[in-house]
């Protein structure tokens, strides 16, 4: 059940995270990022690895989005 739910929100960042790579949107990051790492804790709670894995790598597209527009942009 918890992987479930970290399937779940990590799909609707995921959906987020696409929307913020639009130009002067990338501010949104700062809460996806956070939203992903909820996700993280839950599918590190379940047995498998599938939500983990997904919101690893909406939290590593989130935080590279965030470098290379400077944090802000």
């Amino acid at each position: 059940m918890l992987n479930i739910g970290s399937l779940v929100i990590g799909a609707i960042a995921l959906v987020l995270a696409v929307f913020a790579f639009i130009p002067l949107l990338g501010w949104a990051n700062w809460v996806i990022v956070p939203f992903a790492v909820v996700g993280l804790a839950l599918g590190a709670m379940s047995d498998k690895t599938s939500g983990r894995n997904l919101n690893i790598v909406v939290i590593v597209i989130g935080v590279i989005r965030l470098m290379l527009g400077g944090g802000i942009i």
